[in-house]
């Protein structure tokens, strides 16, 4: 409801489901241009005699106001009251969700400026009252008063970049200057230097190099002869000292023998840190960038680099190249520094667990092949496992060790005392490394350097069976942080082997995956029935919330049970969503309505951790909702709200549970 001074009293909603536009009491639109930024910079009479042309409008909840590309602005909107969130849908009809908008904050000053059609989709998440200005005024006001232009230009780079919860940024962290945001305000396609330089497979090698030096790039395309749009694979300067020169080949060879292939590519209008996850994960330094199905020239990893004077490729490019484990521990303390960074810049939470595990994995496999190389090669084939958070690729700042050892059968008596002996050593050391590292031990000790957690493939696929087979509590727990295993170093086919074990032993048995639904259900969303957080009474965290185990362990507990039911093999919790989305086992709707939730808290979850580091404390996961705004405790508790959707959908599956 819209609150006047003086006598007047306040102007009475609309009836439900209606939307009126009218003239706003000029002296209530005074007293509220008085208190937001840039207007509170304004002299009264030219207060006065903007509230004369506003109007104000009524929008229930779930209006849309926005449609990206569609909606010309005649008006800019103020946020008298309510709330907004703002999104985009891919063409993949995927929305990724940019931000929420409170109380006096503004839609549309960006494409009244351009002069072009809404660049986002905004709706109302609540029954919302919004004051309306005229372009003609707006615009007079950015032309006429400089404070204005000022303010509105430095801050679109808040409002544009491609993000999550810039509410969440903005009342828990601080920010660094504009230049900062370009790896996630700048586009691929922006980095493209010159048209795509490409050559024939069946070119020399001498003609590819000869075409590298003549356009002075460090990498060539290379498309089949019949037809030059179809591009098969890339060759770089690496290639060349690699595979030519180091390994004596003839310089009349056919380029398609030295050239990688599949070419990785990434959309031009994917903004940079995508490309540099894309670099990262796949550990290569060129990426082909595509427009319409058609490449438009080629990024590198410097490119990239220029970007960002504290980059996170430097960091992995000093991991890469350390030849000392002891080197590795300084290194891997670094890694609060790069995150906060890319927190203050705008990453989605999402992407921000993806560069700890990127950056984390490469630590382990870095400490691992100089272990190796110190002890000398195993007995038998191996693979390192990460599991629980590790395995699913969300850790945050506060993430112990879970890791195990599977190894390939011995062949004999001789082999397997061998192995045995030599994955004892070799585990020990590697956890003592990692614990310096900065990595913490276990508390339950599921860690290689426990033998139970360190066994050939057999001993495995029979712990997995026996789980499976006879559900009890403890065989549950295991399930939460074996089941979201995945491969960290060594030969990951045993890792894909116990995977393939797993799906078709939980084919068989329904019951394990109904007792499972259970203990899911039976961790209750931190909500009272008036809809009140729910925290602790008394003891350390009194009036805390543990934003893990009440409100992001069931979205995780929620996608294994069904990736398990479906055989996904996925591990990440929201890309578990996506396939179950994409295959229908779940609604596009309720998957939308998950990854914004999940998103939500992990994004509180590790501001919260890194403002604990900054302040010298250890990192929980413990939350104080009377420490946030208004606008966070109804994002939380929307986001709380989609665990009984969650619910829904498994007592459908588990009637009896």
């Amino acid at each position: 409801m819209i609150k006047s001074s003086g006598t007047k009293g306040p102007l009475p909603a609309p009836a439900a489901g209606k939307s009126v536009s009218r003239a706003a009491p000029p002296e209530v639109v005074v007293e509220f241009l008085r208190n937001i930024m840039p207007f509170n910079e304004l002299d009264e009479e030219r207060l006065r005699q903007l509230a004369r042309h506003v109007r104000v409008d009524f929008y229930p909840r779930g209006t849309r106001l926005l449609t990206a590309g569609e909606t010309e602005l005649t008006h800019l909107f103020l946020i008298q009251q309510g709330g907004v969130r703002s999104y985009i849908v891919d063409d993949e009809g995927e929305v990724t969700l940019k931000d929420y908008r409170g109380e006096g904050s503004y839609i549309g000053a960006l494409p009244i400026i351009r002069g072009t059609p809404a660049n986002l989709n905004v709706e109302t998440v609540e029954d919302t009252f919004c004051f309306l200005l005229p372009r003609e005024d707006f615009l007079d006001l950015i032309e006429n008063q400089p404070g204005f232009a000022q303010y509105y230009l430095k801050n679109f780079s808040e409002k544009i970049v491609n993000t999550a919860y810039t509410e969440l940024r903005r009342h828990r962290m601080g920010r660094r200057s504009d230049e900062d945001l370009l790896l996630f305000s700048l586009q691929v396609g922006d980095l493209v230097k010159q048209p795509p330089r490409a050559v024939p497979a069946d070119a020399t090698v001498q003609e590819a190099a000869r075409a590298m030096a003549e356009y002075r790039i460090g990498s060539i395309l290379v498309y089949r002869p019949e037809n030059a749009k179809e591009i098969v694979g890339i060759v770089t300067d690496r290639d060349l000292r690699n595979k030519v020169i180091a390994a004596g080949l003839e310089y009349s060879e056919p380029v398609a023998r030295i050239m990688s292939s599949p070419v990785i590519r990434v959309l031009s209008r994917a903004v940079c840190f995508d490309a540099l996850l894309k670099m990262m994960s796949s550990s290569i330094h060129h990426l082909a960038v595509e427009q319409k199905d058609q490449v438009v020239g080629v990024v590198t990893s410097h490119d990239i680099m220029l970007l960002q004077g504290n980059s996170p490729y430097l960091l992995f490019k000093e991991i890469g190249k350390q030849r000392s484990i002891e080197g590795l521990y300084p290194l891997s303390r670094r890694i609060p520094d790069i995150i906060r960074n890319l927190v203050i810049e705008g990453a989605k939470s999402s992407n921000i667990a993806r560069m700890i595990s990127i950056l984390n994995d490469n630590i382990l496999t870095r400490l691992l092949t100089l272990l190796e190389e110190e002890m000398g090669p195993p007995p038998v084939d191996y693979c390192w496992l990460l599991l629980g958070s590790e395995g699913r690729r969300e850790q945050t700042f506060k993430t112990d060790q879970d890791n195990a050892i599977i190894y390939s059968d011995p062949a004999d008596e001789a082999e397997r005392l061998a192995a045995e002996d030599y994955f004892v050593r070799f585990a020990r050391q590697a956890i003592d490394h990692l614990v310096k590292c900065g990595y913490p031990l276990c508390p339950g000790e599921i860690m290689a350097v426990n033998p139970r957690w360190c066994q050939p493939l057999s001993t495995w696929k029979r712990y997995f069976s026996s789980w499976v087979e006879a559900p009890e509590p403890e065989e549950l727990l295991h399930a939460t942080i074996f089941f979201d295993f995945r491969a960290g170093y060594g030969k990951t086919s045993l890792a894909d082997e116990l995977r393939a074990h797993l799906n078709r032993i939980t084919g068989r048995q329904e019951i394990y995956l109904l007792h499972m639904a259970r203990e899911c259900m039976a961790t209750r969303a931190p909500l009272s029935f008036f809809k009140n957080f729910i925290v602790e009474k008394d003891g350390e965290h009194r009036n805390k919330l543990d934003i893990k185990r009440q409100g992001l362990t069931p979205f995780v507990n929620f996608a294994r049970i069904l990736a398990l039911r479906y055989s996904v093999n996925e591990t990440n919790t929201l890309a578990r969503l996506h396939v179950l989305a994409d295959e229908g086992h779940i609604s596009r709707d309720l998957w939308s309505a998950a990854n914004a939730a999940y998103e939500m808290q992990m994004q509180l979850r590790i501001i919260h951790q890194l403002n604990q580091i900054d302040r010298g404390e250890e990192p929980d996961n413990y939350i104080d909702p009377g420490q946030l705004s208004d606008l966070e405790k109804r994002m939380l508790r929307d986001a709380f709200e989609v665990i009984d959707r969650l619910h829904g959908v498994l007592k459908v599956l588990f009637p009896v549970v």
